[in-house]
């Protein structure tokens, strides 16, 4: 069977085109949407994921609040930050990058963040609602991936789906999405620990 190529640049030319139109449709109606990017400490590849996202939101016209704190935030400092963007009402979203230096406990960090605000989709309350079908928000690399699929007109209905990676923000939201009703397909996790990988 032969592989297809999918233009990932051009599908997300075209998601920014059309998510700068609904920024302009809820600026329409006085709804400044606001992304408030939390980045702890020097990590190369943070630091390009973060400038990124922050460029992203320029160009779809979504204010931007970036805090950068340096690697020896102390959790409660952080946390003490979570609480004061969760009540901010310019901040409609908040987004700590990960990994966090290792000092810090990133799940009290993720539990802190409103539910409501956790654009990541990493709080239990969201991926529970996205286990069932009911999501608020969807995980961005798997959210990404289904979009890539939809957009391409991959059609996984019925087929066997294999997800390679059983980590919290990819391997396992993405076999969520792909078991839910609308993609219907049979889904296997393989991982590093599967045994005879290649034949699977």
């Amino acid at each position: 069977m032969a592989a297809t190529v999918i233009d990932g640049k051009a599908l997300a030319a075209a998601t920014k085109a059309e998510a700068a139109e609904k920024v302009r449709e809820l600026k329409s109606r006085g709804i400044n949407p606001g992304l408030a990017v939390i980045l702890v400490g020097e990590d190369p590849a943070s630091k390009v994921y973060v400038n990124g996202k922050e460029k992203d939101c320029t160009e779809c016209g979504i204010q931007s609040f970036s805090h950068r704190l340096p690697a020896e935030t102390s959790q409660e400092e952080l946390l003490a930050l979570v609480r004061e963007l969760n009540a901010d009402r310019l901040v409609d979203g908040i987004l700590c990058q990960l990994p966090l230096p290792k000092e810090l406990d990133e799940e009290a960090v993720i539990n802190a963040i409103a539910p409501d605000k956790d654009v990541d989709c990493f709080h239990p309350y969201n991926v529970g609602k996205m286990l069932i079908g009911e999501p608020e928000f969807l995980p961005a690399t798997p959210a990404g991936v289904q979009q890539m699929l939809v957009r391409s007109g991959v059609d996984i209905r019925g087929k066997h789906v294999v997800v390679v990676g059983r980590s919290n923000i990819v391997g396992k939201p993405m076999a969520a999405l792909m078991v839910q009703r609308g993609a219907d397909s049979t889904v296997t996790v393989v991982h590093s620990r599967t045994k005879d990988l290649a034949s699977i």
